[in-house]
Parts: structure tokens; sequence; C-alpha cells
């Protein structure tokens, strides 16, 4: 089993940006996620998701106006979605999240006891699934948390922390680079998707292929730098292969990370980087 080393000599076979055309050559997604607790988390995976694609469709489960109002008020980049009208937006989009700021359940061991909040998420997740099996999805967040591995459509992109790749594939995570790698391409193999770790040196696979991005500093241990990388994820699968998607996603976030550290130590958080994300990204492409 080959580990490759993923570094910015990759983005060269990006599809990004490449043969832009009309409004939507770009290429379309949706984020599925918030709630009255978590208006954050979708907030942030949209100011990355939405510098990369021509249209970016939004739809939280919480029927709150006031919600909408104040994730509008720090991002207009986007198109407000009613929930009930999410599954046609859906089936228009290149790529789909799901899961940022979704009211989760709570968990005892391994079989999975919601709350009625997380029984809506996951009954929406599952509803979504069944219906859209063939898009590309990253599943995040809520719906990771309430969710089985089966339940996931195949070669969707995971990207959990070491808690909630516990919970969804029933093992922890190996202690050794080595041993993790090969549980990583193990249980994307077994499962049928693309799994990312986030860790000092993270960890992709598809089951065919193995990946490392190393990279990053301290300052990575900050709330919201997973719904950076998910959603710098969705905006790069609208035009990409899922396995480059999320590894390019963890390469500009560590990159990024790197560039902050010199202007702040690491006094930085999740909306610095997306900012830094798009300057670094912005400066990258030009060079390819």
């Amino acid at each position: 089993m080959e580990v490759k080393k993923f570094d910015k000599r990759d983005f060269a076979k990006t599809e990004t940006f490449k043969n832009i055309g009309d409004k939507y050559s770009a290429g379309q997604i949706t984020i599925i996620g918030g709630s009255k607790l978590f208006h954050g988390a979708p907030v942030l995976a949209l100011r990355a998701a939405s510098r990369m694609v021509s249209m970016t469709y939004f739809s939280s489960p919480v029927e709150d106006k006031n919600i909408v109002e104040k994730i509008k008020a720090s991002l207009s980049s986007f198109v407000w979605v009613d929930r009930g009208d999410v599954a046609a937006y859906v089936a228009k989009s290149d790529a789909v999240l799901i899961g940022p700021g979704l009211m989760r359940s709570h968990v005892r061991e391994q079989n999975f006891v919601c709350d009625s909040e997380g029984d809506e998420t996951k009954k929406m997740s599952l509803d979504l699934f069944k219906k859209f099996s063939e898009k590309k999805w990253i599943v995040d967040g809520g719906t990771l948390q309430v969710v089985r591995v089966n339940d996931i459509p195949k070669g969707a992109v995971v990207t959990p922390n070491e808690k909630e790749f516990e919970m969804l594939f029933g093992e922890r995570l190996k202690p050794t680079f080595k041993d993790r790698c090969e549980q990583v391409f193990n249980l994307a193999k077994k499962y049928e998707l693309v799994v990312l770790t986030k860790d000092n040196v993270s960890i992709a696979s598809d089951g065919k292929e193995i990946w490392s991005i190393e990279g990053g500093n301290e300052g990575l241990v900050k709330g919201g730098v997973g719904d950076v990388i998910a959603g710098l994820t969705v905006g790069l699968m609208a035009k990409n292969e899922p396995l480059f998607s999320v590894c390019a996603a963890s390469f500009l976030v560590k990159k990024a990370a790197e560039r902050l550290a010199t202007k702040k130590g690491f006094m930085f958080n999740a909306d610095d980087l997306v900012e830094e994300v798009a300057e670094y990204f912005g400066w990258l492409v030009t060079k390819l």
C-alpha cells in the first residue's frame, strides 16, 4: 500500500475555475445545516464554499426566521431554500454537504438513542440519501452523529473527528501513522466511502488510493476548523472527484494556518482561516 503525499503540485489537476463560461459553469452546491443552537457552523462552510462555485443553496430544518437573519448578517452569497423545497435544489446540485450545525442525538454506546431533534436530523438525512444516492455527498457534523455507516451513500466523503470516527466505525483510531493508514484504507474500502482523518499528518483514502496531507500547526485545534474543511470540500467537489477534493481542502487549511502563524502566532480562528484560504488558493491557481 503506497501512501502518496499531497502537495501544491497536485492542484494542477483541479477543474475548479476551468472552462468558466455561463452563470452556472463553476458548479452548483447545496448545504444543509444549522439550528437554533449551532448557526455558526454552516456560516463557516458557506463562506468557504461560496467562493468556489457559481451557486450556493442553503437550507436549515429550523423554521425560525431569526436564524436565517443571523446567517444572512454574516454572509449574503447564497440562496436561502425553504425546507420543503430542499429536494429540488439537491436534485440540480453537483455536490451536497449535510450536517454542519444540525442537531445531533444523545448516543449511548452503539445503540443510537436519539432525542426528538436528533431524530429529525436522522429522518431528513436518510430521506435525502435514499432519494439522491448517486449524488456527490459530504456527510459531517450532526448527520454524522445520528446515522449508521451503512446508511451513508456509497462514494460519500466523511471527515470525522476522533469521537465521530469511533461512533461511525465502532473502533478507535490507531495510534501510529502506519497502522492508522492501514485502518483508514481498509474502512474506506469496506464501506465504499472517502475517509479523511484530521491529524498533524492527515490521511485520506477511498479504499483504492491513500494520501497523506502534512502541515498545519497548533492553531488548528480551534472550533469550526472542521466546518471550513467541509465547506471547501463540497465547493471543490462541484467540479472535482471526492478524494482529490477532500485532500485539497485539508491541504489548503493547513497552508492557511501556517501563513496565519507568521502573522498572528496561533491567535487565529476559523473565520481567519476562511479568509487566508481564499488568499492562498487565489495565489495558487494563478501559478498552475
